[in-house]
Order: structure tokens, then sequence, then C-alpha cells
């Protein structure tokens, strides 16, 4: 199996969560799982940026960025919680590397929109790296910025970037670990499974916006590209990834259709 973990960078926060979320990558990894790992990292960023006087400013729940924020996101999401996130996972047997989008142009991007700044669009991903790594009993951890491959690089929003590397290579799953119990109804119930079209009713209605919007549109932009399953999950669940592995009923799955759901249960 294939599958694709989005870490939420809420997650990372903490070393203890952070430990017990590698631990249990690296189980599966040792079972035969091939895993690449994509991680965000917002909430630091918006911390580091505060302390230095930056504000951080979103549209549509993309934060805008100037050259300074991108920066900024070169040394915080690139470099002090992948690494952290690398240690942790090469700590407990795991073969974990490092990566960018930019690296081995593994993911290509384009500006989004001038109002947006140096936020990035994903236009192609190019996953020989990931063959390669995982291919030798490697497990890549990317953060989320990107380049164009003529030199400019790009913030990118971190659900597009898991999106996009589950699409290239070829994941069979995707599985999003987040900090919330899964996708909400209007009257704030989790959903056990969402059809696509659902998913986009909850977009159009205004229920699911901002993180969630993101979320979703990528969850569904991945099953659009041949992903089998896509999970919405809270990544502090105990043995959560064995669990969501093992299809136990545990925050949100996404179905194609009504009839795709019902086989499934």
């Amino acid at each position: 199996m294939r599958i694709l973990i989005k870490l939420g960078g809420t997650l990372l926060d903490t070393a203890e969560l952070r430990q017990s979320l590698a631990g249990q990558i690296a189980a599966q990894a040792r079972h035969g799982v091939e895993i690449t790992v994509v991680h965000g990292g917002g909430k630091r960023m918006t911390r580091f940026l505060a302390e230095r006087g930056i504000e951080s400013r979103f549209v549509n729940g993309l934060r805008v960025t100037t050259p300074e924020i991108l920066d900024a996101a070169l040394n915080v999401l690139a470099g002090s919680v992948n690494q952290e996130l690398v240690a942790s996972l090469i700590a407990v047997g795991a073969r974990a590397v490092g990566l960018s989008g930019i690296d081995g142009n593994l993911v290509e991007a384009q500006q989004l929109n001038a109002e947006l700044g140096l936020v990035g669009r994903v236009v192609r991903a190019n996953p020989e790296l990931l063959g390669v790594l995982v291919g030798n009993g490697f497990v890549p951890v990317v953060a989320c910025i990107a380049g164009d491959g003529r030199g400019q690089i790009y913030n990118i929003n971190a659900d597009q970037m898991a999106a996009a590397c589950a699409c290239g290579w070829h994941a069979d799953r995707l599985i999003f670990l987040t900090d919330i119990a899964g996708v909400l109804d209007g009257a704030g119930r989790v959903q056990a499974v969402l059809t696509r079209e659902q998913s986009t009713g909850l977009i159009a209605s205004g229920v699911a916006t901002a993180g969630m919007q993101t979320k979703l549109n990528a969850a569904c932009a991945a099953m659009d590209e041949g992903v089998e399953q896509v999970s919405i999950v809270p990544g502090a669940a105990p043995y959560v990834l064995e669990r969501v592995l093992r299809d136990e009923p545990l925050g949100t799955r996404i179905a194609r259709t009504a009839e795709r759901a019902t086989a499934h249960d």
C-alpha cells in the first residue's frame, strides 16, 4: 500500500505528540507500507512572524505572502518544523529525509493571485524523487514550499501540496491528520462519510470555510486524479494511523459516490 500522510502543523507543536505520530509512521513503514509525509506549520509561522512584529493576513484561508514572509516560511516550514519532524522519525527508526517541493523539482508552481503575493498554485508534480527515496526504504518528509523551475519560490498551501504529491506519486490513500474531529455539518456534527457532491455542498453553503474548505477542495481534487480513499481524521486520537488503515470509523471519509460509500461500509 502507498499512502500520503498530511500532518497539520498544530500536531507538530508538542514534542510528545510529534514523537507519537513519528512512532506510528515508522511502525507502518516497517510493515511494508510505502509512506510520504507532507506537513504544515502555519501556527508556528504565525508565532514566528508575530515575535518579529509582522502581521499575518489571510484571504480565503491562504496567507498573504510578501518576500519577508516567504523568507520566514523557508526558515520555519522548510527549516525548523521539517527538521524536527525528520529527527523525530529517525529517533524511532525511520529513514526519514527532509525535502521541500523545490528539491528535485518535486512540485512546480506558479503565482496563484497577485493579491496573495508569493502564494503558489501547484501546476505539476514530478514524483521521480519520491519513487527513488521510497523505493530505497526512505520516508520523504516534504515541506510546503515549491518553485517554478526558473528560480522563483512560492509558499504553497499544505493541503494542496499533499493532494498534488498524492496524485503525482499515485498514492492509494491520502490521509489528512488534523487537530479537529473531522468534517462538521451545519449543526457541528462530525460526518462519518461524505460524497464528493456533499463535500462541495458544504463549501457552497458556507458551512466549510477557510482551512476545512481547502481540505475538502484538496480531497476532491485528489479523488478526481485517481486517489482511491481520502480521510480527514483527528491526529491526536490514540493509534490513529493504525485505526484509519484498518478502516475503523474515525473522523470523515470522502467517497466519490453514495454507492461507493455504502459498499465500503
